[in-house]
């Protein structure tokens, strides 16, 4: 069995509506970037790297209520160095989510090939693809490229879930506590799990406020619910808090 590791490695501070599509558009919201630590295995594993430069600011601490690291330090809490790590498993390729990839030179990561395209062949509207974060790992020979669900490890698959983007995977672990789902797309609990006000409105999810497609988006939100006992969106605030995960 695997446990499951948030380490905040940065954050955003934006408009809400960037989270939840049509809703709460005006409100500021801050929301953590997080590298998520496996451990369980033989493998030193991560999914994600979160930010190379994160802000560190009381304020910011105060927002997400948990402590911010870099890269480095968020390692060091658990003995390990960029270089120890060997599995990256990436939800998709936003900057945010892949900017400490090249200090881990001993890793394989993998990534499903839509995500690939898009980082060197990004539409015009979603600037969040910057290629030079991933040139030097796919030099070195370290980029293993996805095309289905796959299982990684026993106990630990990548599912396609193109909620945010369209190699969006998920990763299935299994814990002592369930099966838990790390969402491959951006959101926070609210999405998954609406208001009444929202459900009132037969919607049983929110859409990610950044998506391809809005309706495929809700779609693969509502399957996500269903694929693990426990669900993990990727920018929730309350982890930030907590040494693991579910509680």
């Amino acid at each position: 069995m695997y446990t499951i590791h948030p380490i905040v490695m940065g954050t955003k501070v934006f408009d809400k509506g960037m989270m939840t599509y049509q809703h709460d558009y005006g409100k500021p919201y801050t929301i953590p970037i997080y590298s998520w630590y496996i451990a369980g295995a033989d493998a030193k594993i991560l999914v994600d790297t979160g930010e190379m430069n994160p802000v560190i600011s009381k304020d910011r601490e105060q927002a997400i209520g948990g402590k911010i690291y870099t890269f480095e330090a968020g390692l060091e809490k658990f003995g390990l160095k960029p270089e120890d790590i060997d599995i990256i498993l990436h939800t998709h390729l936003h900057n945010d989510h892949c900017e400490n990839d090249y200090k881990c030179t001993n890793a394989k990561i993998y990534v499903h090939e839509k995500e690939l395209e898009r980082v060197h062949d990004p539409h015009p509207l979603d600037f969040r693809y910057l290629e030079d974060y991933i040139e030097d790992v796919e030099d070195n020979g370290q980029v293993i490229a996805l095309s289905q669900d796959t299982e990684i490890l026993p106990g630990l698959t990548m599912i396609h879930t193109p909620a945010h983007t369209e190699g969006g995977m998920s990763i299935r672990v299994e814990t002592a506590k369930g099966s838990v789902l790390i969402c491959g797309f951006c959101t926070i609990l609210e999405n998954l799990y609406p208001p009444k006000s929202i459900t009132a409105m037969d919607m049983e999810v929110i859409p990610p406020g950044t998506h391809v497609n809005t309706y495929e988006a809700y779609a693969t939100l509502v399957r996500a619910k269903n694929l693990a006992d426990h669900i993990l969106p990727l920018h929730e605030p309350r982890w930030a808090s907590m040494d693991s995960v579910p509680e």
